[in-house]
């Protein structure tokens, strides 16, 4: 599971999570079955208070995308939730949209904000990468 909190973001640390770990259900990343991090685990990597991973279970538990097994950890209970292309295109939008505001209004030509955001999404993706790589060596 890949969780990566922006601490400058409005968004609380949280809604990061629990969105983050909805989109990666529903691409099929995190699949039925799953075993997830432990509170304890989950908090010391991200660096995140305990009651704070808690609270993005019980909550992902409610929405029945998590299930706990007593004594034995938790899971990720449905199966892959299909979002259609259309619908993550438009989650991606929205916050591209903010950027393109913000290139505009510092003037950023449009060919500068595409390297940054070139370089931010393989910086991002090798984390992911050797992320799943230390996961899966242990």
């Amino acid at each position: 599971m890949f969780i990566r909190i922006e601490p400058s973001s409005s968004v609380p640390i949280y809604r990061q999570m629990i969105d983050q770990i909805r989109y990666q259900v529903a691409a099929g990343v995190l699949r039925e079955g799953d075993k997830v991090p432990s509170v304890r685990e989950l908090a010391l990597k991200l660096a995140v208070n305990q009651n704070t991973i808690l609270k993005v279970y019980n909550e992902l538990c409610r929405e029945n995308i998590f299930r706990i097994e007593r004594g034995d950890g938790t899971y990720v209970a449905g199966g892959r939730q299909d979002m259609p292309a259309r619908e993550r295109q438009e989650l991606v939008a929205g916050p591209l949209r903010e950027a393109a505001v913000m290139a505009i209004q510092l003037g950023v030509s449009a060919e500068e904000a595409a390297e940054i955001l070139k370089t931010e999404y393989g910086q991002i993706l090798s984390q992911k990468q050797s992320q799943s790589k230390e996961q899966s060596d242990v």
